[in-house]
């Protein structure tokens, strides 16, 4: 099939944004009409509720962006690769573009695809665009893949990265649009049931919504380094949901960052090294894809792990009613906002997987089901990492002491107060919140008492390093 000035295809994923986006810069450098699409395919319905409800807001706000330039995005559900030649066969596109993404099903179904469109004449390209660097683009002298960070950091510090591609103000749009699915009929926000409601006013979709938050994160740049660990006070980025769907690129915020940095702003060394952690998440799970579905170190496998989720005491965790008021307020700041403080996340997974000696994947599931800013290489490897099964993993025997944590990072307990109000007069509405964001089939209510800790933490402490001594001296 002969491209000519036929419409390109732009397959639109996990990229919902304009500005630093390789794919379309190139389809608009061809001068070609251009043709956003979203499918809703068996990828994107294997997302758990949260992610799948964010998703759909920022499907939404992405619509009305490119209404803003006289163009549309047009929805389609389907397997992938049969939506896109019928598409092909409707238009008379002539070619297919997209930003890569980097798991293993993502991977296999863009292979897929690129062979069939290719097959049958149609130009099929895949972008960067999701990270700074390809993972095959990152290697230790000998040619391996990184496994540690540190010496992945010292390797890409200071690399140069492309600018990002500037924000069209215009592209050209075909004559005559295919047909497109109504997002409503989608029903993406279905499995949050209620807590969709108190969740969304916490929620700020879209592109220009990223672009402001960097801004604000950039005017207290130099508080982060302090205040990046603290409970209590505001020093985190809050962009991680924006970078989870594409709705800011990672250059965007290198370059901004790098740009404070030669402005003198403190911090930014620091925050450099967390952005590159997102890398190295993607560079473990390009190279070792089981990183998702089991033990990085094997190892691991003999580790008597807790794998029934309906425990008491696994079911109170996942209640946010363990008894330990820290762990509870970080997993009760998710249900009520959808995002969950990084420290918090450490906090909460260490208690599950050493307190409760739990399988690492029930924590990761539940997160990947609750969380509006799962990713699924940073979710899985924030998991190994903290259960100690991971790559460059915090060893076993560090057993995060909640309280001791509470103290260092909270030390007045201003996030436990904003987050639980059982025991308070007059508790804050964020802490009520969750009372009516959880399923009425739990039925809580925030006239309970507050429970007693499900486990001593000395004792789970003690208890965690028994089994692990004991697998260690098999």
């Amino acid at each position: 099939m002969a491209t000519g000035q036929s419409a390109i295809i732009l397959w639109y994923r996990r990229d919902l944004r304009l500005s630093d986006h390789p794919a379309l810069s190139a389809a608009i450098q061809s001068g070609r009409p251009i043709l956003p699409v979203f499918i809703l395919d068996n990828q994107v319905l294997s997302l758990g509720a949260a992610p799948k409800w964010r998703l759909g807001l920022g499907l939404e706000a992405f619509s009305r962006t490119l209404e803003q330039l006289g163009s549309r995005l047009i929805l389609r559900r389907g397997d992938a690769q049969e939506v896109l030649q019928q598409l092909v066969a409707e238009t008379g596109a002539g070619g297919v573009y997209w930003t890569r993404a980097y798991d293993p099903g993502s991977i296999k179904r863009d292979t897929r695809v690129k062979a069939a469109l290719t097959k049958q004449g149609v130009e099929a390209r895949s972008f960067a665009g999701h990270l700074l660097f390809e993972p095959w683009e990152v290697a230790t002298k000998a040619g391996q893949p990184f496994r540690v960070f540190t010496p992945m950091w010292r390797s890409v510090r200071g690399r140069d990265v492309p600018p990002p591609d500037p924000r069209p103000t215009r592209f050209m749009t075909p004559q005559s649009w295919p047909v497109s699915e109504k997002l409503s009929d989608w029903g993406l926000g279905q499995g949050m049931e209620r807590g969709g409601r108190i969740v969304r006013p916490f929620i700020r979709p879209g592109e220009d919504s990223a672009l402001d938050q960097l801004d604000t994160f950039l005017d207290q740049l130099g508080a982060y380094s302090e205040r990046r660990d603290r409970l209590d006070k505001p020093g985190t980025t809050d962009l991680s949901e924006y970078l989870s769907l594409g709705e800011i690129g990672p250059r965007t915020i290198l370059h901004r960052v790098q740009a404070a940095a030669q402005m003198g702003s403190l911090g930014t060394e620091e925050f450099l090294r967390q952005l590159v952690w997102r890398e190295f998440a993607y560079h473990l799970m390009f190279h070792w894809p089981h990183l998702l579905t089991s033990n990085w170190k094997p190892e691991w496998d003999g580790f008597p792990w807790n794998t029934d989720k309906d425990l008491p005491e696994v079911q109170a965790w996942r209640q946010a009613r363990t008894g330990v008021p820290v762990v509870d307020a970080g997993l009760r700041q998710m249900y009520v906002t959808g995002r969950m403080h990084n420290r918090a996340r450490m906090i909460v997974a260490s208690y599950l997987t050493k307190h409760l000696t739990t399988h690492w994947k029930i924590g990761m599931n539940w997160f990947a089901e609750c969380l509006v800013d799962w990713d699924p290489a940073a979710n899985a490897m924030g998991w190994q990492w903290v259960a100690g099964s991971g790559p460059d993993a915090s060893p076993f025997f560090r057993i995060f002491n909640p309280e001791t944590q509470r103290q260092r990072f909270d030390p007045k307990e201003k996030y436990v107060h904003k987050w639980i109000a059982e025991g308070q007069t007059d508790p804050p509405e964020t802490a009520l919140a969750y009372f009516n964001a959880i399923p009425r089939r739990w039925r809580l209510s925030s006239d309970d008492e507050y429970p007693e800790p499900v486990v001593d933490l000395k004792e789970g402490r003690n208890r965690a390093l028994r089994l692990y001594e004991h697998v260690k001296s098999q």
